[in-house]
């Protein structure tokens, strides 16, 4: 019977690059970026390296659908490399293939590295790279605003939340990650907003306004995973150890059925049930001491402190103007800044996440560092709330 691979992947080392428009960079430059530091950080030699997963989602105007753009700029010769897309989760995706060939025991030291230079694209959000059908059958309303404006619809709707509740809680949401963003040097944005600036920023897709909505940028990000053994013979004494990775992707229920209400997120409900269940979490809101969630739109964070099972239904917004998940709160979420200030280059994001939450169970997050974090947890939604993907990771001190 499978068992999943609670503590059976350590990450060995960690990089990322500096995130942001990044005319200076081309997508190699940003991966190298990333991939120097993390292999400083792991303390080993390229050759050491059995085989490398590559995420990139958007950035075919660069780097193209193979995985050989990233072994050429990692200079890793001969070794199996794959490229996998999974809309915004693909950076996960990502770690995921090289922890999964880690824990099977079909290799002793893997990499996964993930990039996306949106900037050079001239697009203003994230850019649709191709025409087909399924832009025309399943992504009718056109936008990523309109879609999440609608996910904040269906959550008034079901909880009888008032308009202005649930644009103050949500303004909260995007000044906490501005707020948080100041302290964190390789962000795009580090400037604190007020909140009167927040609220009455230009409308884009209502009850989204401007500072409730996530932009695009350049980054990379990259992890290096082995086994615990291989790790402490390597030296290393405070391990970061993978407790759970899980995805879930929708099978088309929420937009063709009439069962789902719109007022939450069925993939991220079903991946955080199977994610605790591998990592042997039972109590969310008092074992996890760091989130980096996917906030692409405040609404989308909101409701998935909910869809995580740490707010309970219908108290999130009360969670948030609290102060629950702030920087000095109970359970602090996107303390580096997360996409409201990292911007989102896609397949650098869940690795970005993940470079966060590892440093700050290491203690080496800086003038952010939480007191003694042991457990914290990633997450990534992609697509729309009503057909999409979510993946959660949970990662440990060891």
């Amino acid at each position: 019977m499978a068992t999943g691979i609670k503590d059976k992947v350590a990450i060995l080392g960690m990089g990322c690059s500096q995130f942001g428009e990044r005319w200076d960079a081309d997508s190699s430059t940003l991966m190298r970026e990333a991939f120097d530091e993390a292999l400083a950080d792991a303390g080993i030699e390229r050759s050491q390296i059995e085989a490398g997963w590559y995420g990139s989602a958007l950035d075919n105007v660069n780097v193209g659908n193979s995985p050989i753009p990233a072994s050429t700029a990692l200079r890793l010769d001969g070794i199996p490399f794959t490229r996998v897309e999974n809309m915004c989760a693909t950076g996960t995706e990502a770690l995921r293939g090289a922890a999964y060939a880690v824990a099977s025991g079909a290799v002793d030291i893997a990499v996964a590295i993930g990039a996306e230079k949106l900037k050079d694209t001239g697009y203003g959000g994230l850019p649709i790279p191709f025409k087909g059908t399924f832009n025309d059958m399943w992504l009718p309303m056109g936008s990523s605003p309109a879609g999440f404006a609608q996910l904040a619809a269906g959550y008034r709707a079901k909880h009888g939340v008032a308009k202005e509740d649930l644009k103050r809680a949500m303004a909260h949401v995007s000044w906490k990650s501005h707020q948080n963003g100041v302290r964190s040097p390789k962000a795009h944005l580090r400037k604190a907003v007020p909140m009167e600036t927040i609220i009455n920023a230009p409308m884009i897709s209502d009850p989204l306004g401007l500072f409730d909505c996530c932009g695009v940028s350049d980054g990379a990000a990259c992890a290096i995973v082995t086994t615990p053994e291989i790790a402490r013979a390597l030296g290393k004494k405070d391990l970061v150890t993978i407790k759970a990775i899980q995805l879930a992707i929708s099978s088309g229920i929420e937009s063709q059925m009439n069962t789902w209400d719109g007022s939450h997120v069925r993939n991220t409900r079903n991946a955080a049930t199977r994610a605790y269940k591998e990592a042997g979490i039972t109590a969310p809101r008092t074992q996890l001491d760091v989130l980096e969630v996917h906030d692409c739109f405040s609404i989308t964070e909101l409701v998935t402190m909910e869809d995580l099972f740490i707010s309970e239904e219908g108290n999130a917004a009360s969670d948030i103007l609290d102060g629950f998940y702030d920087a000095d709160g109970d359970v602090p979420c996107q303390i580096d800044g997360g996409l409201k200030c990292f911007g989102h280059p896609i397949g650098a994001t869940g690795l970005r996440m993940t470079y966060e939450v590892y440093n700050q169970l290491l203690g080496r997050a800086g003038e952010r560092q939480l007191t003694s974090p042991s457990l914290g947890l990633t997450h990534n939604l992609g697509g729309v709330p009503y057909q999409g993907i979510a993946c959660i990771s949970i990662l440990g001190l060891n």
